[in-house]
């Protein structure tokens, strides 16, 4: 009966600190697995740098987009732009140019 008794002691006495070092444990895993922790946030870091990428493509893109508009408005009207933009909504050309097919899915700019 004393050797019942004595391991059951070192039970009783064992189980605060393993049940603190489970508890520990679960919290370290959770901080580095979970929803909220240091892997998902790499993974959010890395979503807001492609996304930034992409930001800054479509920025570029509307610039030059805009210049070309604001060659085409107001008081000024860029002749160049002007002729371009008829010629391609048109689909004419001059009796001295050169026509070059392209494939009709590729963009010309």
């Amino acid at each position: 009966m004393s050797f019942g008794r004595a391991v059951k002691r070192k039970l009783a006495e064992a189980l605060p600190p393993v049940g603190l070092a489970l508890l520990c444990g679960y919290f370290v895993w959770h901080s580095l697995h979970g929803d909220s922790g240091l892997l998902a946030r790499e993974r959010r870091m890395e979503e807001i740098a492609a996304a930034r990428q992409t930001l800054v493509r479509a920025e570029a893109e509307r610039d030059a987009m805009e210049r070309r508009v604001n060659g085409l408005r107001g008081d000024r009207i860029d002749r160049d732009q002007l002729d371009e933009r008829a010629r391609t909504l048109l689909n004419l050309v001059g009796k001295d140019e050169i026509v070059i097919p392209y494939e009709p899915n590729r963009r010309l700019y």
